[in-house]
């Protein structure tokens, strides 16, 4: 296969759209990102060009980005790199689409918090299954509980906030 693979560093555009369709579920926000460089002659780093692309996250990446990403977010796109095209009034028109295979916040922007959510389970063959799940877990799109030696936090004093007010700050990549 010749996909080709891209991740893409920016911020949401637009707010994000969530769809249902017989196909599954699918979320769509517009991303820009603007490269930056610096200029010697005014010893600061300045705007360059800004690429734009819209992304399609489908079925459970979906639904976690509708509830967790909005509009201005800085956030990573890792996914397929294609190129959407129509015929519009003016003639052929396309643009860059990325099929979304993992989408998070820029934590180099900001701080985050993770909540693992967890797919029911199917039923076994024979089962009687009423759609909740047997193993205790969360249904679907719920937050599952975290998991003591499986999960990083035990409890929230083992989390510290950072104390940034001696750090200086780093300079933008060029």
């Amino acid at each position: 296969m010749n996909d080709t693979h891209v991740t893409v560093v920016g911020n949401v555009a637009d707010s994000p759209r969530r769809v249902s369709l017989r196909s599954g579920t699918v979320t769509n926000f517009r991303l820009a990102s603007t490269a930056r460089r610096f200029d010697a002659q005014t010893q600061q780093f300045v705007d360059a060009s800004t690429f734009w692309v819209d992304v399609e996250c489908w079925n459970d990446l979906s639904g976690n980005v509708s509830g967790s990403v909005s509009k201005g977010d800085p956030v990573i796109v890792q996914g397929m790199l294609s190129t959407h095209s129509w015929e519009g009034e003016n003639g052929r028109r396309s643009t860059p689409r990325i099929r979304a295979l993992a989408v998070g916040h820029n934590l180099a922007r900001g701080t985050g918090v993770f909540r693992r959510t967890r797919a029911v389970r199917p039923a076994e063959p024979g089962a009687a299954g009423d759609g909740a799940p047997t193993d205790g877990g969360a249904l679907p799109g719920e937050v599952e509980d975290l998991v003591p030696g499986r999960d990083y936090e035990v409890d929230p004093e083992t989390l510290y906030g950072a104390d940034t007010h001696d750090l200086t700050a780093e300079p933008a990549h060029v």
